[in-house]
C-alpha cells in the first residue's frame, strides 16, 4: 500500500478489494486487515509529504518518467490543493492518479503538517475500509465483479464529490 501511494503502479483498489474478498472467506480476519492496509496507506502518505517538504518540484521532474507522473496532473492537484485544500485531503485517495500526487505536492506547498495529516489519514482510512468492505460484501463474486467495481470507481467518487460539494453551496 505505502509503494502504491508514493507512486508506483499498484493496483491499490484491487488489493484492498480483494482483501475484503479474502476476509470473507476467513482467509484474513477483519481487524488487522483493515490496520494493515490503513498503516500501509499512512506511510506511503507521510513519506510523500516529507519527500516533497524536503525536495518540493524537483522530485517530481526527476522520476516523471519512472513513475508515469505529467505536469498537467500536477498543476491540476496544485490548483486542487489551492482551491480545496482539507477535502483534496481527505477524498483525494478515492481519486486516481490524485491519490499518488496530493501528499507530495501538499508537502511541496509546505502544508501545515498536522492538519494535511488529520484529513489525509482519515480519507486513508475511510478509503481503506471502503474497498475491504466491497470485497468484503461481495464475497464469492469478487472474481466476476472486479472489472465492473473498476468502472464505477470514478462514477462513485464523483458523485459523492458533488454531493458534498452541493452540501457545502447551501449551507454556504
Amino acid at each position: 500500500m505505502a509503494l502504491g501511494i508514493i507512486g508506483l503502479p499498484i493496483p491499490d483498489e484491487t488489493i484492498l478489494t480483494f482483501t475484503g474478498y479474502l476476509v470473507s472467506k476467513k482467509d484474513l480476519q477483519l481487524i488487522p486487515a483493515i490496520v494493515s492496509s490503513f498503516l500501509g496507506s499512512i506511510s506511503g502518505i507521510t513519506v510523500s509529504y516529507f519527500l516533497g517538504r524536503s525536495f518540493g518540484l524537483k522530485i517530481f521532474h526527476k522520476f516523471s518518467r519512472i513513475i508515469h507522473l505529467k505536469d498537467k496532473n500536477l498543476d491540476k492537484t496544485k490548483k486542487w490543493l489551492e482551491g480545496y485544500g482539507s477535502w483534496v485531503f481527505l477524498f483525494g485517495n478515492f481519486i486516481p492518479g490524485i491519490r499518488h500526487l496530493t501528499a507530495m505536492t501538499a508537502g511541496s506547498m509546505k502544508t501545515n503538517y498536522y492538519k494535511f495529516a488529520v484529513f489525509a489519514y482519515t480519507g486513508s482510512l475511510l478509503w481503506s475500509l471502503t474497498f475491504i468492505m466491497i470485497g468484503y460484501f461481495v464475497g464469492e463474486k469478487w472474481m466476476n465483479n472486479i472489472e465492473q467495481i473498476h468502472n464505477h470507481v470514478l462514477m462513485i467518487t464523483l458523485i459523492i464529490l458533488l454531493l458534498v460539494f452541493l452540501y457545502f453551496i447551501f449551507r454556504v
